[in-house]
C-alpha cells in the first residue's frame, strides 16, 4: 500500500545540554564522550524520517497517507508510536506504515544488509518479531516481504507479501479471500489482489499474534507456488510495523530481527533439509526423568565459522510427550514437531560458542529422546 517515495536523510544524534559548571573545552569533550553510550531514544516526526537501530535496521516514520502529525520513537531494539493524529476512511488506504526493516526501501538500505538477494540462493531467512498492541485504534500489525524480478533498491516492487499478525476494526486486506493455507505451522486466511502498482498476497492470522519466530522463506515459497513470483526473483526487504487508519499511539515493535542465510546456487531452490550440505552445529540433550514427567537441558554449539543469528532449533518430540514450560527459549508448539528460538538476550550464537535452554514436560508410555535436531534448517550432530 505504500505508494509515495520517502525522503531519506541521515539519522540524527541527540546532544544533551552541558552544565554551566563545565569550565574547559577538555572537560566538555570528556563529558560528551562518556555520555555517548547512553544516548537517548530518537523521536521522528518528519513524514519520512529515518534512523538506525541495533546498528543494522532502519526505523522509518513513513507517514504517507495523511497530513496529520505522526511521531515514532526508536528504541534500542525497535520503536513505538508516540503520536498518531488524524484518521482515514476504513474502506481506503491507511494513514501510514511506521516500521522497521532489513534491506532496501526507496534507495534507503539498512547497514550491512545482504539484500537484495536472489531467492534461489537464500537457504533460509529467519526472523523474529514482538509487538505491543492497543485497543483504542483501527490498524493492522503487518509484516511486509517485498519481491521483484530485478535486484532493485528503489521504487515499488512487483509483489508484496503481507502477514497480518493482528487487525483491529473494520478493515480488510487488498483484494478478496482465496482460501486458507498452512505456512510456518500456522493456518492463515489468504487474500489476493493488487493496488494498481503491485500484486499483494496477504496472510491473515485468525487471532492476534503478539510474537513469533519464523522463516520468511516459507511465505516466499507459498507465493512462488501461487505464481506471484519466481525462484529467479529477488527478495529486496523485510519490514515489520503497523498500518493505522485511526489513532495508533502506543503501538510498538518491541524487538525485531531478520537474517538472510545464503548457500544455494542460482537456478534451483536449495535443499531446505540441509542447505550447504554440511553440519555446522552440535546438540547435547540431557534429561532428568521420573514417572510421567521429565526435564530436558539442551546445549546448542555453533561449530561453524559464522555467527548464527535468530537461531531456531527444530526437533520432534516422541509420541506422548508434551512441554509444560521452558526457560531461556521459546519452544512451540507443545507437542509433535517443535521449534525452540532464542530470546532477546541470546538470539546469537557466535562461532565456536554455545548456549543452553531447557524445558519441563510430561510423557506417557516409555520415555524416549528426539531422534535429531536442525539448527536454522541445518542438521546437527548429537553428543
Amino acid at each position: 500500500m505504500r505508494t509515495l517515495r520517502p525522503r531519506v536523510r541521515a539519522p540524527r544524534g541527540l546532544l544533551g545540554a552541558l552544565s554551566a559548571a563545565c569550565a574547559t573545552f577538555a572537560l566538555v569533550a570528556s563529558l560528551v564522550t562518556a555520555a555517548a553510550p547512553a544516548q537517548a531514544d530518537t523521536t521522528l516526526c518528519e513524514p519520512f524520517g529515518t534512523t538506525t537501530v541495533q546498528g543494522r535496521y532502519i526505523v522509518q516514520n513513513n507517514r504517507w497517507g495523511s497530513s496529520a502529525t505522526q511521531c515514532v520513537t526508536a528504541t534500542d531494539t525497535g520503536f513505538r508510536v508516540t503520536q498518531a493524529d488524524g484518521s482515514t476512511p476504513t474502506n481506503g488506504a491507511p494513514k501510514s506504515y511506521p516500521s522497521i526493516f532489513n534491506g532496501c526501501h526507496y534507495t534507503a538500505c539498512s547497514p550491512g544488509t545482504k539484500l537484495p538477494a536472489r531467492l534461489d540462493t537464500i537457504s533460509s531467512a529467519p526472523s523474529s518479531i514482538s509487538y505491543t498492541f492497543v485497543g483504542n485504534a483501527v490498524y493492522n500489525a503487518s509484516y511486509d516481504i517485498w519481491l521483484d524480478p530485478t535486484p532493485r533498491t528503489d521504487g515499488v516492487n512487483r509483489t508484496e507479501i503481507m502477514i497480518w499478525f493482528n487487525r483491529v476494526g473494520p478493515i480488510q486486506p487488498i483484494g478478496s479471500p482465496v482460501g486458507t493455507a498452512t505456512v510456518g505451522g500456522r493456518t492463515w486466511e489468504v487474500w489476493s489482489g493488487g493496488n494498481g502498482s503491485n500484486d499483494v498476497l496477504s496472510f491473515v492470522a485468525p487471532s492476534a499474534i503478539s510474537g513469533w519466530s519464523f522463516d520468511v522463506k516459507d511465505f516466499v515459497r507459498e507465493t512462488v507456488a501461487r505464481g506471484l513470483a519466481g525462484n529467479d526473483w529477488y527478495l529486496t526487504s523485510v519490514q515489520a510495523g503497523f498500518e493505522p487508519w485511526q489513532n495508533g499511539a502506543g503501538l510498538a515493535v518491541n524487538s525485531f530481527s531478520s537474517n538472510i542465510e545464503t548457500g544455494g546456487t542460482p537456478g534451483g531452490d536449495p535443499d531446505p533439509g540441509n542447505p550447504g550440505g554440511t553440519s555446522a552445529c552440535a546438540v547435547s540433550y540431557g534429561t532428568n526423568v521420573w514417572q510421567g514427567g521429565f526435564t530436558a537441558d539442551v546445549k546448542v554449539t555453533n561449530t561453524g565459522t559464522a555467527p548464527v543469528d535468530g537461531w531456531r532449533l527444530a526437533f520432534t518430540l516422541p509420541s506422548g510427550q508434551r512441554i509444560a514450560n521452558a526457560w531461556n527459549a521459546s519452544v512451540t508448539p507443545a507437542t509433535g514437531s517443535v521449534t525452540a528460538s532464542g530470546a532477546s538476550h541470546n538470539a546469537r550464537i557466535a562461532p565456536g560458542g554455545s548456549l543452553s535452554f531447557g524445558f519441563q514436560g510430561t510423557y506417557g508410555g516409555t520415555f524416549a529422546e528426539p531422534a535429531g535436531f536442525r539448527l536454522n534448517d541445518v542438521a546437527c550432530t548429537t553428543a
